[in-house]
């Protein structure tokens, strides 16, 4: 399954990181970071560490599990 993961920095300068489900493909880099300024201008998130200040990163992930039988 993909995710897109938003990465931001809080106010103690840590990552914090969203993700999302079933990303739109392929990535468009400037929706992507008009969104994340938009989390950022409307302080919709907050974090343990405090409101997110600034982006770090967007990616998409991947991840592929086998499963193992254990007779």
């Amino acid at each position: 399954m993909k995710k897109l993961e938003l990465k931001f920095l809080n106010d103690d300068d840590k990552t914090v990181t969203y993700s999302l489900e079933k990303p739109v493909e392929p990535a468009d880099p400037e929706a992507i970071k008009a969104a994340m300024d938009e989390i950022i201008n409307q302080n919709a998130f907050t974090s343990s560490g405090g409101d997110v200040v600034s982006i770090k990163e967007a990616r998409i992930v991947e991840r592929t599990v086998e499963e193992i039988e254990l007779d």
